[in-house]
C-alpha cells in the first residue's frame, strides 16, 4: 500500500472550477478518483494508468473534468470545470497494482458546489 493525501477541495459556485491533487508516497500502477455524496454510494469519477497513460471518465463528468498524472512527483490531479451542484461530494484518491482491487485510499477532500 501507498500513502495518499488529497488536497484542493473547497466551496465554489456552480459553473466554477477547482483542481484536486493527490500526493502518493510511491509510484503506483493505477490511480483513480472516486466521490461519495451524502446518502449515496461511492462512485467512480476518473482514472489513469501508469503506462501508457490512458484516462477514463464517468459519463457524468466527461467533457468537464480532466485527469492528469505526474509520474516524476507521483501526483494525480483532477481539473474540474463547469462544476454543478450534483458534483458536491467527498472526493477520494485511490491506487492499486496491476490486476488487483484498489487497496490504497486517501482520507478525502470535500467539494461543495453552490447553486
Amino acid at each position: 500500500q501507498v500513502q495518499l493525501v488529497e488536497s484542493g477541495g473547497g466551496l465554489v459556485q456552480a459553473g466554477g472550477s477547482l483542481t484536486l491533487s493527490c500526493a502518493a508516497s510511491a509510484r503506483t500502477y493505477f490511480m483513480a478518483w472516486f466521490r461519495q455524496a451524502p446518502g449515496k454510494e461511492r462512485e467512480f469519477v476518473s482514472s489513469m494508468s501508469y503506462g501508457p497513460q490512458t484516462a477514463s471518465y464517468a459519463d457524468s463528468v466527461k467533457g468537464r473534468f480532466t485527469i492528469a498524472r505526474d509520474i516524476v512527483t507521483n501526483t494525480l490531479s483532477l481539473h474540474m470545470n463547469n462544476l454543478k451542484p450534483e458534483d458536491t461530494a467527498v472526493y477520494y484518491c485511490a491506487a492499486r497494482g496491476p490486476g488487483t482491487d484498489f487497496d490504497s485510499w486517501g482520507r478525502g477532500t470535500q467539494v461543495t458546489v453552490s447553486s
